[in-house]
């Protein structure tokens, strides 16, 4: 939560959703950034083109100190976010 603080973002009230609660919404793109969630959910509703960019894990809980944590979480953050700005920018959507 502190790494999105830092960038202006809360996600204090955010949770981790099933694929369920979106069944009947229609979506131009399903992003995964995870291993985990592309081995998981290799099916979405929908005719949403699916992409998948794999970043690091953070380490799990008891691995490392905080500032270690926060460092890991901090550098995925502003590589998604680079990530992000040129799937954004790219020509074609």
């Amino acid at each position: 939560m502190q790494a999105m603080s830092e960038i202006g973002i809360d996600i204090s009230n955010h949770r981790s959703k099933s694929v369920e609660e979106f069944i009947d919404q229609q979506f131009d793109y399903v992003i995964t950034v995870c291993n985990n969630a592309k081995e998981s959910c290799p099916v979405f509703p929908g005719n949403a083109v699916r992409i998948h960019q794999s970043f690091d894990d953070p380490p799990p809980p008891g691995v490392g100190d905080d500032e270690f944590r926060l460092a890991v979480f901090r550098r995925v953050r502003d590589e998604i976010r680079q990530w992000m700005e040129g799937f954004i920018k790219a020509p074609g959507k």
